[in-house]
């Protein structure tokens, strides 16, 4: 007589198998502690199936090798656990400098960081777009970085806050950001990471990729957070994004893909300290050539000015700045932005502390971007409720989006009024439509809240008239036909509950990760849908993220001045 587990307890261990196979594959995503709970919930199952199947009948040698057998499922189960709970503590991502570059201890921790804003003589200024700040020991550059985020309101209302540094120990010819970590621990706490955008970027552009090495003793974005968390109200979650490249081509990708999110509800953080290792009248010298050409706001004049110190031949210096890439990636976001300024903060090198010498130092300085164009929170708010455009206001879109098409047929570069309205220049979206004899001829239309109304009525007037894949471009004979219809949108407000949402009367925007789609509110007019099935096709036949993807997905609603 045979052994009968290998044979008739196959269907046992598969069984054991696809469960630990399934919940191994759902298990980024679903509730770790639940998953782990079902897994040995499904093993005691087969345990107790084996037993009543094979167990009262067997002789008493076969009882104790079922028994062996079993044993050492459990010790597979054990075995898988540990390694699901390893995997779990990967997702965070413990400090690599604590107790180094900053102390590694609480309550210390705090007091430094009290001193370090205390003597900064900053105070919030307008909007801040982003900041320029070292990421050296904080007995050098404590003070340095926290006068530039003192500059910031510390209820500012950001959404996301990007990092972007460079990689001081691995070397890749493109941006890493970090997908796997979930949160950034410190001493303060833990930082959470929006690790659905990060893998958005991935998927919008190869300039992108992830590398564990990069990202797991890199210090540059670390002794960051620990200001994060002690100066805002609110901590939201982070993009670290390490830049391994000085490729400008690379860098070129890496700032048009990020360049959306150059917007209010956001705030980019550049790490980067300047000079290093020449003496301190160098380097005050070359510190202070190369804040001049960050100030002109200008990514070439900065490349310019890294390249001209390479050939001052100053002695012992080995670069003017360690986060160049980054600060180009940043000026290349800001440069074309009117309403974007950079301001200089603060300078001192390792030679103004008591720690350091002056025969060989870095330089570390701090710059504040603002925005002019940005409200404060309850007026932007009030304003958003309130929208409107006078008669003159259409009347100057209507002129722009003709003016922009007709010159474009000329060959000419079109010139903007000199005289806007402040309503002109809200961040906002808006649809051009172009008929020809009551037909449609072109439409396009942009969501985004990331130019002036009066900029996007331009781009999109010469959008449909000439990049509508549906028809083709207008050519200059029939122009005098064409009727001009301009939708704008108005300031989008973000919402958390779907009772705050009025069909019918408001558009809808949904984002999710990459993904977004949108239904204008006239939609509502066109078919009987109540508000869940309104938001439900939105979801799947625009957004594409299924049709309960509305409830995940950031919402945001709209109306349309159609005119």
């Amino acid at each position: 007589m045979s052994f009968p587990y290998p044979n008739q307890c196959t269907p046992c261990f598969v069984f054991a198998v696809s469960c630990m196979k399934s919940e191994y594959a759902h298990f980024l995503s679903g509730p770790r502690n639940n998953l782990i709970i079902a897994d040995i919930f499904a093993f005691f199952l087969l345990d107790l199936y084996i037993l009543s199947y094979y167990f009262v009948s067997l002789p008493k040698g076969w009882k104790v090798a079922i028994l062996l057998t079993l044993l050492d499922m459990r010790k597979i189960v054990l075995v898988v656990l540990l390694t699901m709970c390893m995997m779990m503590e990967a997702k965070i991502r413990k400090p690599a400098v604590a107790g180094q570059f900053y102390a590694g201890d609480t309550r210390e921790l705090r007091h430094d960081l009290k001193e370090c804003f205390l003597q900064c003589k900053a105070s919030p200024l307008k909007p801040v777009q982003a900041i320029i700040v070292p990421h050296a020991g904080y007995v050098f550059s404590g003070v340095t970085t926290a006068s530039a985020f003192a500059c910031i309101q510390p209820d500012a209302q950001y959404e996301h806050i990007f990092l972007l540094g460079p990689s001081h120990h691995v070397y890749l010819d493109k941006a890493s950001v970090n997908i796997e970590a979930t949160e950034y621990a410190t001493p303060l706490g833990n930082v959470p990471v929006d690790t659905a955008l990060c893998k958005s970027l991935l998927e919008q552009s190869d300039a992108f990729t992830y590398n564990n090495k990069v990202h797991d003793s890199e210090h540059c974005l670390e002794v960051e957070l620990p200001f994060l968390q002690y100066h805002f109200k609110k901590v939201v979650p982070i993009v670290p994004i390490i830049i391994a490249t000085q490729k400008l081509s690379i860098l070129q990708e890496i700032a048009r893909v990020l360049l959306p999110y150059m917007n209010e509800r956001n705030l980019f953080i550049i790490s980067s300290d300047f000079s290093h290792y020449p003496a301190y009248l160098d380097a005050k010298r070359v510190d202070g050539l190369t804040k001049d050409a960050i100030m002109t706001g200008k990514a070439e004049a900065f490349v310019k000015a890294i390249l001209h110190n390479q050939e001052l031949n100053i002695n012992s210096l080995a670069t003017s700045a360690c986060g160049e890439a980054a600060i180009a990636t940043l000026l290349m976001m800001t440069e074309n932005d009117a309403n974007i300024h950079p301001h200089h903060i603060m300078y001192r090198n390792s030679g103004d502390s008591p720690y350091g010498g002056k025969d060989r130092v870095v330089g570390y300085h701090s710059f504040i971007f603002t925005r002019d164009d940005v409200k404060p929170v309850e007026s932007r708010e009030k304003d958003e409720a309130n929208f409107s455009l006078s008669d003159e206001d259409k009347k100057m879109l209507k002129e722009i989006a003709y003016d922009a098409i007709r010159m474009t047929l000329e060959g000419r570069s079109y010139q903007f009024p000199s005289h806007l309205s402040e309503k002109l220049k809200t961040l906002c979206g808006a649809f051009v439509s172009l008929h020809k004899h009551g037909r449609l001829r072109g439409c396009i239309g942009h969501f985004g809240e990331d130019m002036p109304l009066y900029k996007t009525v331009c781009q999109m007037a010469k959008a449909a008239a000439f990049e509508d894949p549906r028809f083709p471009a207008v050519n200059i004979t029939e122009l005098p036909d064409i009727d001009i219809e301009i939708s704008v949108l108005t300031p989008m407000k973000r919402i958390h509950s779907i009772d705050k949402f009025q069909l019918g009367k408001q558009g809808i925007y949904m984002r999710k990760g990459n993904r977004a789609g949108t239904f204008l509110p006239q939609v509502a007019d066109e078919v009987s849908w109540t508000k869940e099935e309104f938001l439900g096709h939105c979801a799947q036949d625009k957004a594409g993220i299924g049709w309960e993807g509305w409830r995940t997905a950031e919402l945001y609603t709209y109306e349309a001045i159609i005119f």
